[in-house]
């Protein structure tokens, strides 16, 4: 893991003995580390680049958009199909074009919980107070020959992760995370390495991910990360209907069929119209 790391040496800042620490001074760090709260903060946008492995040969292209508040919209390109995951502030959808599926449809509710919380640009630990997020330093621990702090992040909505922040970068490296999967609470863990300089803010180029403990992880490896791209709000929102069935014609303003060889009578000059039937002077198309 230390490998991971070292784009990150030429920071001659905060590298210091895993003694106690309280979790203000270690998010501290960690926020001054990776670029500090101003030059954060200035990022308004991110886009995301790079490829997916699944093992086996399994790969994909993904494409990672983010736009402060609380926008995110996830693209998932394998076999000349592409897969939308989204988030606009409000709702959340999704296009999964290999079940069949060319129209967006709402996500559900571990799905919806888990883009809102990818949502958030800079993350949990950013401002966390701000969020309504808590955190609490719960010791040291080590991870791959690593020294890290264990930080314990509880979410608004009440879930917990674990951050494994390295003692000498005070960047996080793995994140422990459990999740309900048809019913069943799992434990996943996701891996962040390769760190490197994005317009002055130090971001992870490698996301492992995985269920604990397990040697079977996907990756998601970063080409390119771009800042402040010029997204418009509506790339987020939710799209119409491609595929909306024509709707049926309404009987009651549909003339009836006139038998075939029947003339349509016509009115004499002065004639009552028959009734239930509107002279032409009231029709909606002489109104106008």
């Amino acid at each position: 893991m230390r490998r991971f790391l070292l784009a990150l040496a030429g920071l001659a800042v905060l590298a210091a003995p895993a003694s106690a620490q309280t979790a203000d001074e270690i998010v501290a760090k960690f926020v001054k580390t990776v670029g500090g709260m101003e030059r954060i903060q200035s990022v308004k946008s991110l886009r995301r680049t790079g490829k997916y492995n699944g093992g086996g040969g399994f790969e994909a292209v993904v494409v990672e958009e983010n736009k402060r508040p609380n926008l995110v919209r996830q693209e998932f390109q394998i076999q000349g199909m592409t897969g939308v995951t989204a988030f606009d502030g409000k709702t959340g959808w999704k296009i999964e074009p290999w079940n069949g599926k060319k129209d967006a449809e709402p996500l559900g509710e571990e799905e919806l919980k888990e883009i809102v919380e990818d949502s958030d640009l800079d993350g949990p630990l950013v401002n966390y107070r701000q969020k309504g997020v808590s955190v609490e330093y719960v010791g040291t621990d080590e991870f791959e020959g690593t020294d890290v702090y264990k930080l314990k992040v509880t979410l608004k909505g009440g879930d917990v992760r674990y951050y494994y922040m390295d003692t000498d970068y005070f960047v996080p490296i793995k994140i422990d995370t459990k999740r309900t999967v048809r019913g069943a609470e799992r434990e996943y863990e996701t891996i962040l390495g390769d760190y490197k300089e994005v317009d002055g803010w130090y971001l992870p180029f490698s996301v492992e991910s995985g269920p604990k403990g397990s040697q079977f992880k996907s990756k998601v490896t970063y080409e390119k990360i771009e800042t402040n791209v010029p997204f418009d709000d509506s790339r987020f929102r939710q799209p119409a209907a491609k595929s909306q069935p024509a709707s049926a014609p309404d009987a009651s303003t549909t003339p009836p069929k006139q038998p075939e060889g029947e003339k349509p009578a016509t009115k004499k000059p002065g004639e009552k119209p028959p009734s239930g039937q509107k002279p032409p002077a009231e029709t909606e198309a002489n109104k106008n």
